[in-house]
């Protein structure tokens, strides 16, 4: 009787990976084009469009809980989603309270994923989730620099550019997860 997970499984959870970092993508696109948006729809849609990415996050999380950085990815999905319900229960503070508390979001999300990355060094294209917490950090000191003078065109631009790195970085670090499952397996 084995107790080890089954290849069938493990690709299944690669390619359950790959369509939630492909979501995550479009989030990300979305979140670039619509930038305009009144300040309350603004507020709004990207506190849904982190909420979907939390959850988007937390599922991914327990699939590849095997992998290593289960409680940074856990922390992370948690970040997002407390972040979102926040914006969701007071849309009326402005956007200037929005983009303080994005600012803070995209800096702590860029930290989380820094150290999950080195959690992650013997995985081959680790180097994506190092890419992708250092982008998120130069996006959230790029709010904090800007404020209050940055208006909710930055807000839209920035979270997809965030959303966007995020979802690469899982695709990279899943097609790097299937290459090495492949090259593993007898011919």
């Amino acid at each position: 009787m084995s107790t080890g997970v089954s290849t069938n499984d493990i690709k299944s959870n690669l390619n359950g990976s790959i369509v939630v970092s492909v979501l995550l993508i479009l989030l990300g696109i979305a979140a670039i084009a619509f930038p305009y948006f009144s300040t309350l729809a603004a507020e709004t849609w990207i506190a849904w469009i982190i909420l979907f990415s939390g959850i988007s996050k937390l599922v991914y999380t327990f699939q590849t809980r095997q992998e290593g950085g289960f409680i940074w990815q856990l922390l992370l999905s948690l970040l997002y989603i407390g972040t979102a319900v926040l914006l969701l229960v007071y849309p009326l503070q402005g956007v200037l309270t929005l983009t303080l508390a994005l600012g803070a979001f995209l800096l702590t999300e860029g930290v989380f994923e820094i150290v999950f990355a080195f959690q992650r060094r013997a995985q081959s294209n680790w180097v994506w989730s190092l890419a992708n917490g250092l982008t998120t950090i130069v996006l959230g000191g790029l709010i904090f620099f800007e404020w209050p003078l940055n208006g909710p065109f930055a807000i839209g631009l920035l979270v997809g550019i965030s959303i966007i790195f995020t979802g690469t970085s899982r695709i990279l670090l899943a097609i790097a997860a299937r290459s090495s499952l492949n090259a593993s397996q007898p011919g």
